[in-house]
């Protein structure tokens, strides 16, 4: 399957506040990375890394180093940062990983999520968009699906679900380009969660949650 690159937006990472500044550089790339600023085969350099967060080459490279070592950067033999190519196999399995993980802490969360919680949801969805109109909320859609997890308040699923998002950012951008992403009802099943939720009705819940993330996946790899 054949699938064009596209061209990093230079605005998607976000200057810093100069302090803490190797632990806020790799918290500001990952961000970057996971809502799909970068996209397969892209090249990166410390240098542009740097100038686009602001600070001095030394707090980005331990921020790359920690990238490389999580999957979402290749760390090539000419010393050039690579994001990984697109590979079929590796999407398929990271949708199923994501599938039984994030299905596990979604139980974990109906566990604990209160009215509150409930409601904290449903004003993510119902917010101003953060982005272009012609194109998903990447911003809302992450926010959605991390505050749910949170509620599960599991120390070991939430860092695993995180890094199969890093590393599943670069395709997430392949998606968030293509023009049938304008089409997407993009909350769809983020609103049958909520509805599920407030029923207490687990089964709903799941399939919703399946739905949703199978649906993305399609655009890479269509038999799934």
């Amino acid at each position: 399957m054949s699938l064009s690159r596209v061209t990093m937006n230079t605005q998607a990472i976000a200057r810093l506040d100069l302090t803490k500044l190797r632990e806020n550089a790799y918290f500001a790339l990952r961000d970057a990375f996971t809502r799909g600023a970068f996209a397969p085969g892209d090249t990166l350099s410390l240098r542009m890394l740097a100038e686009q967060l602001g600070v001095s080459m030394t707090p980005v490279r331990e921020a790359v180093r920690r990238l490389v070592a999580e999957g979402a950067l290749v760390d090539t033999p000419s010393r050039t940062l690579m994001v990984p190519h697109f590979d079929a196999r590796r999407a398929a399995d990271l949708m199923a990983a994501r599938l039984a993980l994030e299905r596990l802490v979604l139980d974990q969360a109906m566990d604990r999520i209160d009215a509150a919680g409930i409601d904290m949801l449903d004003a993510i969805l119902t917010r101003a968009k953060d982005g272009p109109d012609n194109l998903p909320d990447l911003v809302a859609n992450h926010d959605f699906h991390f505050t749910l997890y949170g509620y599960s308040g599991s120390d070991v699923l939430l860092p695993l679900i995180q890094a199969l998002w890093l590393q599943y950012g670069a395709y997430l951008n392949l998606i968030i380009n293509r023009p049938q992403a304008g089409q997407i009802a993009e909350h769809a099943h983020h609103h049958e969660i909520v509805a599920a939720l407030r029923a207490r009705d687990r089964s709903a819940a799941q399939a919703a949650l399946q739905a949703d993330i199978t649906r993305s996946f399609r655009f890479l790899i269509p038999e799934s």
